[in-house]
């Protein structure tokens, strides 16, 4: 997400990545002092005393405790160890984790302690010894069951029914001519459930519309509107510099974004949710999102008209969506396809996806999992918030997820809805590695790029010509040259 802390200064390096180091970066990385309840620092100690002292301070506050605070002490642990070890080797590049055939561990400690639940009793109190053999047996991750083509072309035939099985061949982004019916004068937005609902939406619509005849190809007395699709995706997570790398790779001129920066229409708008508190609203029609790429698709349909250089340009022109919903949200799949809640969803966002763009690309953009939740709360909690509330959402977090944990495999807790909307932070979306797997099902380990807002961070050049590598952008003088006109 845009951040306002720019770690990289001035550059006057002559090349257009120049321009992308000059945007403000907004990674927020202060040096906080927080208490927690691991710390078991004496609160009336001088601030100056020294640290050899530490361990008889540890020694003298832990008698202190009750076992319920030792009970929740090692079940957060335990959490906390499961998060941050996932994250680390999932992104360790000497062990290329993210690989198919990469299986991680889950660690299970079972207790039925919900929230509001007495767990000081004797009888739920678990010893270290029991801690430490619990974490020591790992049980198996099992793959997900994937749903063949058939399956998913049902439940939703619409969706299969306007996008072709093949796209144009000489255009990069995967598009494609669709008959334009009816009277061919008439408004093309305006039931456009993003212009009814988007102000500036409804601008650009004004824009598109005095030009849409222009950009109509005729054929055999049949009119006909270029259609596209993002040929990228910029999936998640949330709170992890997404918009700023979409800000920066839009500078590019062959990158076209959707108007829009984050529709969320894979994951919740086609299903009817705009914001689920709100409830079930109206469906956002497949081409409603279409619309979005417009833009995008009149440049490619002047370049496919012009003359041999302008074609070319028009052919390496790429679209790109940044939903940050996109990996892990799929809320609204679980409700429209009545999966149980004790279940694992027997369909994925991603699925979806593939089976209409089995070659699209995927960018994923990861970050230290604590700093990402405490990001997350500083953003979305809107009042009181302080370090000890942050400490005790967490907290109660935590013991709700190990309790799910405890009856149910851990896909089904990391999707499941009704824990999600309970959890008073959005501890789940840590759980980075079970979403990257299940991504991986479908889609193929090079067509995934997964980044960590730290390397952005202290190298945007770097990372920057990574992911136009990875999209097979033009780097050369004439990409060069075009950029500094802009």
């Amino acid at each position: 997400m845009p951040t306002s802390d720019d770690k990289h200064g001035s550059n006057t390096q002559t090349d257009y990545f120049n321009s992308l180091q000059s945007l403000s970066l907004a990674v927020i990385y202060g040096k906080r002092s927080v208490r927690t309840f691991l710390d078991f620092r004496d609160k009336n100690a001088p601030h100056g005393l020294d640290v050899k002292c530490a361990p008889l301070s540890f020694l003298t506050n832990l008698r202190r405790f009750s076992k319920a605070k030792v009970v929740s002490f090692f079940l957060c642990l335990t959490l906390a160890f499961l998060i941050m070890v996932s994250y680390t080797l999932m992104l360790d590049k000497r062990r290329m984790p993210l690989m198919s055939s990469y299986r991680p561990s889950l660690l299970v400690v079972p207790t039925g302690a919900f929230a509001g639940e007495d767990v000081s009793t004797e009888k739920s109190f678990m010893s270290t010894e029991l801690m430490v053999k619990i974490i020591s047996s790992i049980q198996e991750h099992k793959p997900r069951r994937v749903p063949d083509k058939k399956e998913i072309t049902e439940t939703d035939s619409n969706l299969f029914s306007v996008i072709p099985p093949h796209f144009l061949p000489n255009t990069k982004s995967p598009c494609w001519y669709e008959e334009v019916s009816g009277d061919a004068s008439a408004d093309p937005y305006k039931k456009n459930h993003f212009c009814l609902r988007s102000k500036s939406f409804r601008n650009t619509c004004d824009r598109m519309r005095d030009s849409f005849r222009r950009h109509l190809s005729h054929r055999d007395g049949k009119q006909f509107r270029l259609r596209c699709l993002p040929y990228f995706y910029i999936i998640g997570q949330p709170k992890c510099g997404t918009t700023d790398l979409f800000h920066r790779l839009l500078m590019h001129p062959e990158v076209k974004f959707n108007i829009i920066k984050e529709p969320h229409w894979w994951t919740r708008k086609r299903f009817g949710y705009i914001r689920f508190k709100d409830g079930l609203q109206e469906r956002f029609p497949l081409q409603d999102y279409l619309d979005l790429f417009d833009l995008a698709s009149h440049n490619i349909q002047e370049g496919i008209r012009g003359n041999s250089s302008v074609k070319q340009q028009a052919i390496h022109i790429i679209t790109g969506e940044a939903s940050a919903s996109t990996m892990w949200d799929n809320q609204a799949s679980s409700y429209h396809h009545g999966a149980q809640q004790e279940t694992e969803p027997s369909f994925l966002v991603q699925d979806f996806i593939h089976a209409v763009q089995p070659d699209a690309k995927i960018i994923v953009m990861l970050r230290d999992p604590v700093e990402r939740l405490y990001s997350d709360y500083l953003y979305f909690i809107l009042a009181n918030k302080s370090v000890e509330d942050f400490h005790h959402r967490v907290k109660e977090s935590v013991q709700l997820f190990q309790a799910c944990l405890s009856e149910r495999s851990l896909r089904s807790c990391v999707y499941n809805s009704s824990l999600y909307n309970i959890m008073p932070v959005r501890l789940n979306l840590g759980l980075y590695f079970l979403y990257v797997l299940d991504w991986l099902s479908v889609f193929r380990r090079d067509q995934i790029l997964v980044l960590r807002l730290e390397d952005y961070a202290n190298n945007i050049k770097e990372t920057i010509k990574k992911v136009f590598d990875f999209l097979k952008v033009d780097l050369q003088d004439r990409s060069q040259h075009t950029w500094k006109q802009r």
